[in-house]
Formats: C-alpha cells, sequence, structure tokens
C-alpha cells in the first residue's frame, strides 16, 4: 500500500505522552506541513501560536473542557483565523481544519503523538482563549493542537462505512 494511506489510515488521536521533547525540526516539519494546507482563494488565513510552556498550557486546561492531553504534551500549536486575510469569508474554518489535518498527519508520520482540541465555533472558548493568547480582534481561535512523543499505541481501525456513500444524488 501506499506510504501516504497508511500514514493516513494509521493516524489515531493520542492523548498521553512521554517527557521526550518533539525536536525542533519535528516542529518544523509540523508547522511546513501545516503551510501546504489548501485555503479558499489561496489566502493562507491560518497563524499559528506555539505553547511550549506548562504554565500556559495549564491555563488553557483550566477553560477547555477537553484540553487535558495539553498537561503532558510536550508543546500545544493554536491554529488561529486572521479574519483581515480572508478574500472568500466564512471559508476560514475549512482552511484551518485543513491545516490542523495536515499537523495531525505531519505527527504521525514522524511517530508523533496529536490530538486535535476544538475551540472554534464555541464562543465561549474562543473568547476565553483570545484572552489568553492576547490576540488582536481579527483574529479568532480554531482549535489547538496537542503534540509530543506518544505514551500509548492506538491501533488503527477501519472507519469506512458505505451506507454514508451516495451516488449522484441522496
Amino acid at each position: 500500500m501506499n506510504q501516504a494511506l497508511e500514514n493516513l489510515y494509521a493516524r489515531r488521536s493520542i492523548r498521553k505522552f512521554t517527557d521526550k521533547p518533539v525536536t525542533d525540526e519535528q516542529l518544523h516539519q509540523l508547522l511546513k506541513a501545516a503551510m501546504c494546507a489548501p485555503t479558499a482563494a489561496n489566502t493562507q488565513c491560518w497563524h499559528f501560536v506555539l505553547m511550549r510552556d506548562p504554565a500556559a498550557r495549564e491555563a488553557i486546561v483550566k477553560v477547555h473542557p477537553n484540553g487535558r492531553p495539553l498537561l503532558d504534551a510536550d508543546l500545544g500549536i493554536v491554529i488561529l483565523a486572521d479574519l483581515d486575510r480572508e478574500k472568500a469569508p466564512g471559508y476560514f474554518p475549512g482552511d484551518c481544519g485543513a491545516a490542523a489535518q495536515n499537523i495531525l498527519l505531519a505527527a504521525q508520520a514522524q511517530g508523533l503523538g496529536a490530538v486535535w482540541l476544538g475551540i472554534y465555533p464555541m464562543q465561549e472558548r474562543v473568547e476565553a482563549l483570545s484572552q489568553i493568547l492576547k490576540v488582536p480582534k481579527n483574529i479568532v481561535p480554531f482549535c489547538i493542537i496537542a503534540v509530543g512523543n506518544p505514551a500509548e499505541s492506538r491501533q488503527p481501525n477501519d472507519r469506512y462505512l458505505a451506507d454514508r456513500v451516495h451516488e449522484e444524488v441522496w
């Protein structure tokens, strides 16, 4: 099977991490992969806040109900949308989502573990993260990816659902 497909099928959410750090080169590859994601009208409207400081990640855990993996992860990558860069208003969730998926796949390819922690469209999370990160008004926190070296192993599972596939019409 194609290595890219194997990587995609093997990707699982990892929520437990060792204390081994993510290297600068690994982080660079994650960000490079994120920035390869397609965006509406090629706006590249995303920004990334890297969170290595455990105290900063702990502040997020206090306001994010599913943020616990950030406590053990080596870093959190917050993906944010810059509404001033949007040429196609309303498309930033797809743009940022594609960047997030690329980070998850790049983490898998490098033997890292990662999990997507949603922020947008939960307004209370958007507001809390905006305050913690001190972002300008035109910036919308979209999600956080907790990344680290995995302390758990999760087996791939086949998620293909034939009953969700329709041809030509519903």
